[in-house]
């Protein structure tokens, strides 16, 4: 299986007493889904991983997991600050099916491509049959791994059969690592919450993996893209684009604001720290998706980027 498309990062949804909520995550696997998604993606930095338990983050994996439809593909985020605890989260996903792992290695043991290898080959020793997907985030978040560290360890360790390339700017390394990639390694993913998409799909990424609240306007973009019509690739992009921007300061809260405003969730809660929207903030938000034209609760999540 070859990953390729739009892999959305699934929010963590919670109720209004701030405990997580599986019916709200049935609805935003379902949504996902009807935006005609490749994939999907949980835990992850979009879900605010590092404010979930360990039991939280498997109740809503096993949810993800049992709801998607069948023969979708689910990345399970272990990323952690020890081999134990990864080790860990990728038995616990294993468990339920899932056959891909994205692991940022701790910012704790460095850079250095040696560092990385030794962390990395502990955990594909421990999870001999999951393929890694080696998340490369920037400072302070990520590591800011060199390109040339990366392709190292994708040689070194052969269960790293793709990379999540989002340091600034990613397009170089994404570059790099493809120019000089070993077969093992099947391609390169783009994060950044796909606002550097074209530039990472031109120089070959094979996926994306955005936050969800517009996952159809990506897929319309990603069909437009492999089916040669540039031009209406780069139309959505450029429609999207404001709005992703906004989404670089309030995150999650925006996320979560816009899917309430589609109808997929009861509520905006978040646990994270990050800014708060405030009436401004909102405005501004609201006007962009009225450019979108995704009107609350009714939206046809495909027929919104047509």
């Amino acid at each position: 299986m070859t990953l390729r498309g739009i892999f959305p990062v699934l929010p963590s949804p919670f109720d209004q007493n701030g405990d997580c909520d599986a019916s709200a995550m049935v609805r935003l696997v379902d949504f996902a889904a009807a935006c005609g998604v490749q994939g999907m993606v949980f835990p992850g930095f979009a879900s605010e991983v590092s404010e979930l338990s360990a039991d939280e983050r498997q109740l809503l994996l096993s949810t993800v997991v049992k709801a998607a439809p069948e023969a979708m593909p689910v990345v399970a985020g272990a990323s952690a600050e020890s081999v134990e605890a990864v080790v860990e989260y990728g038995q616990a996903a294993r468990s339920l099916g899932v056959r891909h792992l994205m692991i940022q290695p701790p910012t704790k043991i460095g850079n250095a491509a040696a560092a990385v290898v030794e962390f990395m080959g502990a955990v594909a020793s421990a999870l001999p049959t999951m393929e890694i997907i080696l998340q490369n985030a920037p400072a302070p978040r990520g590591s800011d791994i060199a390109p040339e560290a990366i392709v190292f360890v994708a040689r070194v360790i052969p269960q790293v059969t793709y990379v999540k390339e989002e340091t600034l700017p990613a397009g170089p390394a994404i570059t790099h690592i493809l120019s000089n990639a070993p077969d093992t390694l099947k391609g390169v993913i783009g994060g950044g919450g796909a606002r550097y998409i074209l530039d990472e799909y031109g120089r070959g990424a094979c996926a994306a993996m955005p936050a969800l609240e517009i996952a159809d306007f990506h897929v319309a973009l990603d069909d437009a893209w492999r089916s040669g019509e540039t031009a209406e690739a780069r139309d959505v992009y450029v429609r999207t684009l404001p709005l992703l921007t906004l989404q670089a300061l309030y995150r999650m809260r925006l996320t979560k604001h816009v899917l309430m405003r589609r109808g997929v969730l009861h509520n905006a809660s978040v646990r994270a720290r990050t800014p708060q929207l405030d009436k401004h903030a909102i405005a501004d938000i609201d006007a962009n998706l009225a450019e979108l034209d995704i009107v609350s609760g009714s939206q046809n999540a495909r027929s919104a980027a047509e």
